[in-house]
């Protein structure tokens, strides 16, 4: 028989372990961190590529560390992993080769890969083309603009080329299309959508770097290599890729036609597409295979017996390039150390301060898979959830973090069109920081990461960015951070031991109090009266 005494300590525990745990948030250590993006960015992870073998063994670790953190699992059958079912496919080149014929003038020899790249995405082995190109604009049709590039041609069996992003604003309509910002319209994902709604057997968006933000090797090489696509989707074009500027003005020239002109009418609401004379003519041979790639989910339950049920997602995708092949037959691992190694990294530090102080809500931190393949991971997970999302509270992202050193600010672009938004910035003041200024999303960041994939399915959700306003104004730090510029999606990305991470570990600290508060609150957030995604069921 227990003593009066044992009886009082042990009730005094239990009601102890019934309160709300302390206000003080536990801090993000940097140590955990660092270590962690040491490894993921190193050659033995091999670039974390999808369907390679660097992949399986991120998510072996990530599933392992989850386990020794402390989260339990997520996912079905008491496991972290979430299978994602994806189709893979390779453009075989040497089998491959496409031909212009036609026109005014000698067509032009187009080289893969230099000129223009593409693949198939219908899943099927063997595509055979001698289809008309006709160009469309930025192939959007928009009705709340009273935008209309196809004017109700028949586009049946047509190659488009189309204009990356979308109208440019003007004096006359400044608010044009979201003004200087890119919209859905700009996404080249929306373009191959339209297409395919019109029945043409191909895309190919015209590339400069204005209208991009990125070089051609950057969207060239992301389509030299496999391409993947949710198994199961809604087949997509036998043909979709990208031209080169120099290119396109061949293929222009070659027809008898003004490239520039057609731009310009291509900004008017009265263009019309316009047929080149041209041909495209070959075969695109394809390797096929299906594989599964995983989601690791791990999670800390709340404490409040009413709101446990809710949940916040914390989100970082695991992938990078892996190892691919250049034109010249080298090997190279693009190990993606900021992109996204430092997303990884974060969340598992944040899940190892987490687990030590629960929160009303539940906490799920949701390393997602093939981002780099178009969000693929993120988008299988809203449609196959954990957790009903009718139950998720927000969704904070992490994707290309601080690696410069601290700011006085900190980015939460996204935020304002939900409760997010003040939520952020009081979350913000206590830690002392300030919410970046609002910025022109000119290359349309938001529809670039995961958490895209939540707020079009309902969810309010952004991604978490850095500041701008470093405590170190010096001239040497401000070059490395625009240095990255020519490092992002190359092999260079790599993990630097000098890099100075209280920025990174300031960041993961923001993110995860700003959860916290999230899964503390009273009420779930909602989005803004007429934002779009608002109107999502959810």
């Amino acid at each position: 028989m227990q003593s009066p005494l044992t009886l009082t300590v042990s009730l005094l525990l239990c009601l102890a372990s019934a309160l709300p745990v302390a206000a003080e948030p536990t801090p993000v250590q940097e140590g955990s961190l660092r270590a962690h993006l040491a490894l993921l960015a190193s050659d033995l992870f091999e670039g974390r590529g999808t369907g390679q073998r660097g992949g399986d063994l991120t998510v072996a670790y990530l599933e392992t560390q989850a386990q020794v953190l402390g989260l339990q699992p997520a996912a079905p059958g008491g496991s972290y992993r979430q299978a994602v079912r994806l189709l893979g496919t390779r453009t075989l080149q040497a089998q491959s080769p496409l031909h212009i014929e036609g026109g005014q003038a000698a067509a032009p020899l187009l080289k893969f890969g230099t000129d223009w790249v593409y693949a198939s995405a219908n899943g099927q082995a063997l595509n055979t083309f001698a289809d008309e190109l006709v160009f469309a604009g930025y192939g959007i049709h928009a009705p709340e603009e009273r935008w209309d590039d196809f004017k109700g041609q028949d586009l049946r069996g047509k190659l488009l080329i189309v204009l990356a992003n979308d109208p440019y604003a003007t004096e006359a309509e400044p608010h044009r299309f979201a003004g200087k910002a890119m919209t859905i319209y700009g996404r080249r994902g929306y373009k191959a959508e339209e297409a395919l709604r019109r029945g043409a057997k191909g895309v190919l968006v015209l590339h400069t770097e204005a209208s991009t933000l990125t070089s051609w090797g950057v969207v060239s090489q992301g389509t030299l290599g496999e391409q993947f696509q949710l198994d199961g989707a809604n087949p997509g074009l036998p043909l979709q890729g990208w031209i080169s500027e120099p290119a396109a003005r061949q293929l222009f020239t070659a027809a008898g036609l003004d490239l520039d002109a057609l731009r310009a009418q291509a900004e008017t609401r009265e263009f019309q597409p316009v047929a080149l004379g041209l041909r495209v003519r070959g075969e695109v041979h394809s390797a096929l295979r299906r594989l599964e790639q995983f989601n690791v989910a791990g999670l800390v339950p709340g404490h409040d017996p009413k709101l446990r049920d809710e949940l916040v997602i914390y989100t970082a995708h695991w992938d990078h390039l892996g190892v691919t092949t250049n034109e010249r037959g080298e090997t190279q691992i693009f190990n993606g150390a900021v992109d996204n190694a430092s997303g990884t990294a974060a969340l598992l530090a944040m899940a190892q301060a987490a687990v030590r102080q629960p929160a009303r809500r539940s906490q799920m931190f949701l390393w997602v898979a093939a981002e780099e393949q178009g969000l693929l991971g993120s988008a299988w997970y809203t449609q196959q959830p954990l957790w009903p999302l009718s139950r998720t509270a927000a969704n904070l992202n992490l994707d290309t973090l601080n690696f410069v050193g601290r700011t006085r600010d900190i980015g939460a672009h996204g935020a304002e069109r939900s409760d997010l938004g003040a939520l952020a910035a009081q979350v913000a003041g206590t830690m002392g920081l300030s919410i970046a200024p609002p910025r022109v999303d000119v290359g349309g960041y938001f529809f670039r990461s995961d958490h895209f994939s939540f707020a079009k399915a309902g969810v309010p959700a952004f991604s978490v960015s850095s500041g701008g306003q470093y405590l170190d104004a010096s001239p040497a730090v401000a070059e490395k951070r625009r240095a990255y510029s020519q490092r992002y999606h190359q092999p260079s990305d790599r993990y630097d031991p000098s890099w100075d991470l209280a920025g990174m570990r300031e960041q993961a600290q923001y993110t995860l109090n700003l959860g916290r508060a999230v899964a503390d609150a009273e009420a779930l957030p909602v989005w803004r009266a007429g934002d779009p995604f608002g109107a999502v069921k959810r």
